[in-house]
């Protein structure tokens, strides 16, 4: 359970992983993560592969980090979703926030 976190060799991706559940066991983790993510405008993508479980203190943190990044960033998607998680990504209408795949 918990965070990872990478940026790509030239620069362009980052990348965050969550692993178990995304709760707000995570709020100060998640945050940091991504606080000093630089100059380059990267891509950001965050992982769900291994994530079971998400509740809406992760729907939070995804929105703040959304507000907070703004223009600093090129994008910012949520990927490799299982099926669980990905409904309660487009019930809570987050497929028009953010790319999902």
């Amino acid at each position: 359970m918990g965070l990872t976190k990478n940026l790509s060799s030239d620069g362009n991706t980052f990348t965050i992983h969550i692993d178990g559940k995304f709760d707000f066991n995570l709020v100060q983790e998640f945050r940091a993560a991504y606080q000093d993510i630089g100059n380059n405008k990267p891509k950001v993508v965050v992982d769900l592969r291994n994530t079971e479980y998400m509740d809406s203190s992760a729907l939070g943190m995804l929105l703040n980090m959304q507000k907070n990044l703004g223009d600093k960033v090129s994008s910012i998607s949520i990927s490799n979703c299982r099926p669980q998680i990905k409904k309660i990504l487009q019930i809570s209408r987050f497929d028009k926030k953010f790319d999902i795949d």
